[in-house]
């Protein structure tokens, strides 16, 4: 969590309001990424920004489950809060149409910490990206087979340092979910392509399970590592809703990745060494197969 001044706990912490006009974001126009000052999470993309003449920075959408609605204490209006901390961001009002979408989220600048498009990160053909579906060794097996993956690697990502082992992270209360991080050549395949494999690899529907596999450690989540990625999975996501892909609502978290922690050494290459075990054969193989035969043009040479 980042230390805040006493003026931006006041309105995080205590729920107050910056004067109308006064915030930096008011009449901000660069693009970007708005995140949360508190927690660093991901909020707005700068497409969601628009000019609602209200003396605070307005938005009609957000990055999927980055906004939780709470009635205000006021019994009127709805506030707004960062779903991944809580803090206190504005409210939400509906019926003005000042655009299409006929929402407008009203946020305090003082909430807000703008990352602006960086293309350094972006442009290195050597990357990374940490996805989460339920059990990892699923993950990790479906991964490794790419082309153009060059590593997969068991971990957890969401908790801190202190329960990062298998152990208590099996419990389902440390916040961490259970994650492969994949470095790709992103010359040979791209960010998109990976999560294209990751929305067939699991069911993005459930929430926090797979199957019958329980707990938050299973989530479907995206720890994305730069804006770059939170703008990727925001479009694709909106696009498989739009297309009615899934029957029911995808419910993937899409947060920005603070730390990765890896897993104990046994859980690497887990269904290649313990392909035989009743879980590999039932749960993992399955999903390795089906994923083979739906990117076949994407498997390494060899893979069969």
């Amino acid at each position: 969590m980042r230390k805040l001044t006493e003026f931006e706990r006041h309105v995080i912490e205590d729920k107050g309001t910056e004067r109308p006009f006064s915030g930096e974001y008011n009449q901000h126009d660069a693009p970007g990424v708005y995140h949360c000052k508190r927690c660093d999470a991901p909020l707005y993309l700068s497409e969601h920004k628009f000019n609602a003449h209200c003396g605070w920075p307005a938005f009609d959408d957000e990055i999927p489950g980055a906004v939780k609605r709470v009635p205000d204490a006021d019994g009127h209006r709805t506030e707004i809060v960062c779903h991944q901390c809580g803090g206190h961001l504005g409210h939400l009002f509906e019926g003005e149409y000042l655009t299409d979408k006929n929402l407008r989220h009203c946020v305090n600048s003082v909430s807000m910490v703008f990352k602006g498009e960086s293309r350094s990160k972006a442009d290195s053909h050597i990357q990374w990206a940490t996805l989460a579906g339920g059990c990892f060794w699923c993950l990790e097996a479906i991964f490794a087979q790419l082309r153009g993956v060059i590593s997969v690697k068991s971990g957890y990502a969401g908790g801190d340092a202190t329960t990062a082992n298998y152990r208590e992270v099996c419990g389902g209360d440390t916040g961490h979910a259970e994650v492969v991080q994949i470095e790709f050549d992103s010359h040979i395949i791209s960010f998109e392509e990976l999560l294209e494999v990751f929305w067939q690899s699991h069911d993005p529907t459930t929430l926090n399970r797979q199957g019958n596999d329980v707990g938050t450690q299973y989530r479907s989540a995206i720890f994305a590592h730069n804006d770059v990625q939170i703008k990727i999975a925001t479009q694709m996501i909106k696009q498989l809703a739009d297309a009615n892909v899934f029957d029911k609502p995808i419910v993937t978290e899409l947060v920005a990745l603070d730390t990765f922690y890896p897993a104990e050494s046994y859980h690497d290459a887990y269904f290649e060494h313990n392909s035989e075990q009743p879980y590999c054969q039932m749960v993992v193989k399955p999903k390795v197969e089906k994923v083979k035969a739906l990117f076949k043009q994407r498997l390494k040479s060899g893979t069969v």
